[in-house]
């Protein structure tokens, strides 16, 4: 279906019975018994809502991931070993192994010995759930090294040896491994069954070639998705794509100087951008905290993630106007690892949401796939129940109502954390088409609510039907 289009019997704002004519990507009007004249879309009473942002995502590394040994459930050593194991069965000799979403708790920090014993004939690389380390195999560093002085990425022993593990090198490391660009038609579906019709990309490794990879993408209609793209450096537009903040990553194991972080706060204003820094811990929230207050935060300003937020900061993110982009998701995926290891005292601290907006701090919605489900509809879920995977609450005083929830991913790309975009006649035509009235959709948040998913008034996924998106 292009061009005109006319959903029937939708529910809109709670009120049911509805017609909505869409024209030229835009609502053209909405009444009842209206007027057709093109093709059609039986609604049968389901609610019609803005299409979901996610916020905060890494396309690339969701795609590569679709090609990876998963280890983001394994429990043990064994566990571990089976899987490694299993895939290098499949695999020529010699051949690349790619791992991901593996965590310590597992078998420790790994290094070249301890994979040397799980795929020993082949080339094995291993990254940690949180994205910041790749750990390698003998045989994979042989080939990344060469002969050539190893880059400060690099993890050196005492005796001068690489250990195998490389800190946030995957820049260096996809010069040295080279790779044809995942397929993103796959990942494009998922989030479009989901009723997602625009995603940040908030990778700061993103580059020119990136940025062409996933304009390219959107244009062909792997990615219907519209789409705002993140990076450490400077980037150029493209048609269709957007150009979002500058994104600045902090390691509390190695801060840089607050000169330093000020300048680069400085430097995206002159690129006219704004500025998304990268907060897990609370070390790196002050950090950045004292950066924007030195340099000066502007509208549009982030902080990725959120993880722990003491109260003592809440303050400060409000009288700085900076938004946070949250991911309740990893209460429910990670929750009962964060109640392990996380100190008491802290544990009502992490991934704060009812207190940010109850102080007037905006708040956005977002998965930070791959390191958790693209699902935004168990994200939204988790935000009101505040539950782990084993039914243990986290932080129960930050559960926000589900209509509250689903808010979170209904935010502007300019606007994350403002007001809830709406169904109404001039705004664009990205919407999600649910099977029941909203209300009921939102008493068990569940992605098989998802009748029909458009952008720019195309429908790019229908429930039940084989058509791609397009």
């Amino acid at each position: 279906m292009s061009g005109r289009l006319t959903l029937r019997n939708v529910e809109v704002e709670g009120v049911g019975g509805l017609d909505v004519r869409l024209d030229g990507g835009r609502i053209a009007a909405i009444g009842r018994s209206l007027a057709g004249g093109g093709p059609e879309l039986d609604g049968a009473g389901g609610g019609l809502i803005p299409g979901l942002i996610d916020h905060h995502v890494h396309l690339l590394a969701l795609a590569a991931q679709a090609d990876s040994i998963a280890l983001d459930t394994a429990q043990a050593a064994a566990d571990l070993a089976q899987r490694i194991g299993a895939a290098a069965a499949g695999r020529a000799p010699g051949a690349w192994l790619r791992a991901t979403g593996y965590h310590e708790r597992v078998a420790g920090v790994l290094g070249a010995a301890e994979l040397d014993r799980l795929a020993p004939g082949h080339a094995l690389r291993v990254q940690h759930r949180s994205g910041a380390l790749w750990m390698l195999n003998s045989l994979a560093l042989e080939r990344v090294l060469g002969a050539e002085p190893p880059p400060p990425c690099v993890e050196i022993d005492e005796a001068g040896r690489p250990t195998g593990r490389i800190w946030r090198g995957d820049d260096w490391l996809r010069t040295r491994i080279g790779s044809a660009p995942p397929p993103l038609a796959p990942i494009g579906r998922v989030f479009a069954a989901c009723g997602v019709t625009g995603l940040t990309d908030a990778s700061a490794t993103t580059d020119a070639a990136a940025a062409d990879l996933l304009a390219a993408a959107r244009r062909a209609g792997a990615l219907p998705q519209r789409l705002m793209l993140m990076s450490a450096g400077e980037l150029c537009a493209q048609p269709g794509v957007m150009v979002g903040p500058v994104k600045v990553l902090l390691d509390e194991h190695d801060l840089p100087d607050l000169d330093d972080l000020t300048a680069r706060i400085g430097l995206a204003r002159r690129w006219g951008r704004r500025v998304a820094i990268h907060c897990v811990t609370a070390v790196e929230l002050a950090v950045s905290l004292a950066a924007f207050e030195a340099a000066g935060a502007a509208p549009g300003d982030r902080i990725e993630h959120g993880g722990l937020i003491p109260e003592a900061a809440i303050g400060s993110l409000k009288a700085l106007g900076l938004t946070v982009v949250t991911q309740p998701g990893f209460i429910l995926e990670r929750g009962d690892r964060y109640l392990a290891e996380v100190a008491a005292a802290d544990q009502d601290s992490l991934y704060r949401i009812d207190s940010l907006l109850g102080a007037g701090v905006s708040v956005a919605g977002s998965s930070d796939a791959p390191y958790s489900s693209p699902d935004p509809w168990l994200a939204i879920a988790a935000a009101t129940a505040r539950r782990t995977r084993l039914g243990q609450t986290v932080g129960a005083g930050e559960g926000v109502a589900p209509a509250r929830a689903l808010g979170l991913w209904l935010g502007g790309f300019e606007d994350p954390g403002g007001p809830p975009r709406r169904v109404a006649v001039g705004a664009a035509a990205d919407l999600c088409l649910l099977t029941t009235p909203l209300a009921q959709a939102l008493v068990e948040p569940d992605a098989e609510r998802v009748a029909a998913t458009l952008v720019g008034g195309e429908v790019v996924y229908e429930r039940g039907s084989e058509r791609p998106a397009a």
